[in-house]
């Protein structure tokens, strides 16, 4: 996508943001924001086919947005197409790339204008010990990266970045032990096994909350709270600066809610690294 057609893509997610769609309206509504340059110009028959699905669920879709029917929500996505700000056209590939990046950063800002979503998933959060972190694939640097801080700050953080069958195992481990919510960041291609997780944990009892790509993405009908943050897709893998920063946000959003003082603890662990000599600065 170039920086174009990005912002188009977020303007028709933005359709969708707080929508209740069931699992078959998040796919035709991931359809037309992976492809909103020519959605706006699609039939109905055409939307369901890019989608698949039936294309009297196309009708419902638009319907269960407030439209009249699909012509009419196809007009108002003719409208943001129209609006799209045109690409500068001297900008190489990796520039493109990382003005996208910054797009998307600048709605994570916007989004963030209304911080409740975040402060309910830190109250869900900080709560929970032990405090297990899911991320396959992908997203397990990301796990890793959060897991880090967090533990610096938070006792019993558990990142679960491995697959096959202790994964099932690991999280009721976790429920056993006194866990009462898990923190699930789930990027594309989304794994089959980190959406099973989650069900997996719902079903035992677990909040859940969700850092992923979108409000429309496959995990986000599992989660008690979805913090999306889109993923950049222009190079030849994925970069997830915007997860990166909402996992960021998250953590500090913890530590404002902590029933314990933060700051002891990291003074704690500063102590201990200038006695053992880890840092060099």
């Amino acid at each position: 996508m170039n920086d174009g057609a990005v912002k188009t893509a977020g303007r028709v997610l933005d359709l969708f943001q707080g929508a209740r769609l069931t699992p078959t309206q998040r796919r035709i509504a991931h359809s037309l924001v992976e492809h909103a340059a020519k959605a706006a110009y699609l039939s109905a028959a055409e939307v369901a086919e890019l989608a698949g699905v039936s294309q009297p669920s196309v009708t419902r879709f638009a319907m269960a947005l407030g439209y009249s029917g699909y012509p009419a929500l196809r007009r108002e996505l003719r409208a943001l197409t129209a609006d799209a700000p045109a690409e500068p056209a001297a900008r190489n590939a990796m520039q493109r790339a990382v003005h996208a990046e910054t797009e998307h950063l600048r709605r994570l800002a916007e989004q963030l204008h209304d911080p409740e979503d975040v402060r309910r998933a830190a109250a869900l959060l900080t709560g929970s010990r032990p405090l297990p972190v899911l991320g396959l694939r992908a997203a397990a640097p990301l796990a890793a990266y959060f897991g880090y801080f967090a533990a610096k700050v938070f006792p019993g953080v558990r990142v679960l970045d491995g697959g096959g069958t202790s994964l099932l195992d690991r999280l009721d481990q976790a429920r056993a032990d006194g866990a009462g919510a898990m923190l699930a960041i789930v990027l594309p291609r989304y794994p089959r096994e980190s959406v099973e997780a989650v069900r997996e944990a719902r079903a035992a009892g677990l909040s859940v909350v969700a850092i992923t790509d979108s409000a429309v993405s496959p995990v986000a009908e599992h989660a008690d709270v979805v913090l999306p943050a889109a993923v950049g897709t222009q190079l030849v893998f994925d970069l997830h600066t915007g997860p990166m920063a909402m996992a960021m946000v998250l953590l500090q959003a913890m530590c404002d809610a902590a029933p314990e003082p933060v700051q002891s603890r990291l003074e704690e662990f500063e102590a201990t690294a200038a006695r053992r000599h880890i840092f060099l600065a």
